[in-house]
């Protein structure tokens, strides 16, 4: 055997373990999805006979039932509007707030941002009790969507605007100053020159806070109490008792659930993917 043939079998044994483990890897990763899949296929006793199995017959009376459990017309226009207007929210007011401080050198801009930093580290779950206290029993604030809405412009603002103060501080100042000769004012220089270039970590931020948001069970079920208010991670914990589940009606509900968001991905996956890859140029 030659050196060159050696090398070439070499290159391609190479190649070939490679993609043996990146199909092995994606088959670990898409396997749990596949189990809710066949899961919300089958009936109660065929689950618990075996979980991992496929299922003998398509059962779409699940999808059904949990359709009409979970309220699911109700919980969807919910977690669309907490999602939409948070998203609105959080995204102008930390764009703004972080050209403001990366902008204007000012001593307490500098002690605005790192406090905004120090947030970041503290968990939820340190401030979830008083949380809980302060906007209950004090202000009687719970049960309402405009709370919960408060609630995540309060916890998402601090990572988008350290996202937003890193991307602006790279934005060459010559543009507003050029904007600025031409008669254009603050705002109309953040809404017409910086906002638009901003268009690659808008959309990163976008995804994750949606992502976090629409999926987000903690910070709703302590806000939010009557069932006409829930979100759609809410009502799906109605599919599982104290000491009872009906798996195959909640692996159905936990597929609608995902189902906007999938929809969503696979519309914006072009932006999402050059948002992304221009943030990272940039």
């Amino acid at each position: 055997m030659s050196e060159t043939t050696f090398k070439l079998k070499k290159k391609y044994m190479g190649k070939l373990i490679g993609l043996l483990i990146t199909i092995l890897l994606f088959f670990l990763y898409i396997y749990p999805f596949l189990l809710v899949i066949f899961n919300s296929l089958k009936e109660r006793t065929e689950i618990l006979r075996n979980p991992i199995s496929l299922p003998s017959s398509l059962n779409i009376d699940n999808f059904t039932q949990a359709y009409s459990t979970m309220n699911f017309t109700t919980a969807f226009f919910n977690s669309l509007t907490v999602t939409v207007a948070s998203l609105v929210i959080i995204i102008l007011g930390s764009s703004m707030l972080a050209y403001f401080l990366a902008r204007w050198n000012w001593r307490l801009n500098k002690i605005i941002f790192l406090l905004l930093i120090l947030s970041m580290i503290i968990p939820f779950q340190v401030v979830m009790l008083p949380f809980v206290i302060i906007y209950g029993n004090f202000l009687g604030m719970l049960d309402s969507t405009p709370t919960l809405i408060f609630a995540y412009l309060g916890f998402g603002t601090a990572q988008s605007t350290f996202l937003y103060h890193g991307f602006i501080k790279g934005i060459p100042k010559e543009l507003e100053e050029a904007a600025a000769i031409d008669g254009a004012g603050r705002l109309r220089i953040f809404f017409q020159v910086i906002f638009p270039i901003l268009k690659p970590i808008t959309s990163t931020i976008a995804i994750l806070l949606v992502l976090w948001i629409w999926n987000d069970f903690l910070l709703p079920s302590l806000v939010l109490i009557s069932p006409s208010n829930r979100t759609i991670p809410l009502s799906t914990f109605a599919f599982f008792g104290r000491f009872t589940a009906d798996f195959g009606v909640a692996m159905a509900a936990l597929l609608l659930a995902a189902l906007p968001i999938i929809i969503f991905y696979l519309i914006l996956q072009k932006h999402i993917i050059k948002g992304i890859a221009d943030g990272a140029v940039k």
